[in-house]
């Protein structure tokens, strides 16, 4: 019988977090050089070559000083340098990008006289959306649930026609919104609130 075949070893960059074969297409290719010069120096020959003596020194202290590792050790847990945010990257070296401060309110009509109004964005705020349901609810006699909507973040969904009614009701109950933070869709368009 033939062998089982072994699961490859894939060296990952320590910088941007590719493949170490794929650091030159992703976006940090400039900073990911001093950890391929130390770590996957039979990747790329031509930067060992590049990179003389002095070179290997002034790279090893930029990659203490960026606390970068192999992985293998742990950081310094009383270092001086404050703890940037870690950038969230998507695959293929893609930034995430942070989702705006903003409330966005949508009225949907079905079945020709029954709408729904929808909020959005409301939870960047730090509201909890289960208890804004429930207070939506009781303030505007209607039913109000929190649901997924199509881009999978929550959303709440209140019965009735109330778009111009909430946004009072939102800035004095949450003061943390405020009112030039919320819009309307109206035909598509994006207006504001004020």
């Amino acid at each position: 019988m033939a062998e089982k075949p072994q699961p490859v070893q894939v060296l990952y960059c320590g910088v941007c977090g590719l493949p170490a074969e794929y650091c030159e297409f992703g976006p940090d290719f400039e900073k990911c050089k001093p950890w391929l010069i130390q770590f996957a120096p039979q990747v790329y020959p031509h930067l060992l070559q590049d990179a003389t003596g002095k070179d290997i020194e002034t790279v090893s202290n930029q990659l203490q000083s960026s606390s970068i590792s192999d992985g293998n050790s742990a950081s310094v847990a009383g270092s001086s340098v404050p703890k940037q945010e870690p950038i969230k990257r998507l695959p293929g070296g893609k930034v995430k990008k942070k989702d705006k401060q903003e409330v966005i309110i949508e009225k949907v009509t079905r079945n020709k006289r029954k709408s729904i109004t929808t909020l959005k964005g409301l939870d960047l705020f730090g509201v909890k959306l289960s208890d804004a349901s429930k207070k939506l609810g009781k303030k505007f006699a209607t039913g109000a649930s929190v649901v997924k909507g199509p881009t999978e973040k929550d959303q709440i969904d209140v019965q009735g026609d109330i778009a111009y009614d909430i946004v009072e009701f939102i800035t004095h109950t949450w003061p943390d919104v405020p009112e030039s933070a919320i819009f309307f869709i109206e035909d598509g368009k994006k207006v504001p609130a004020v």
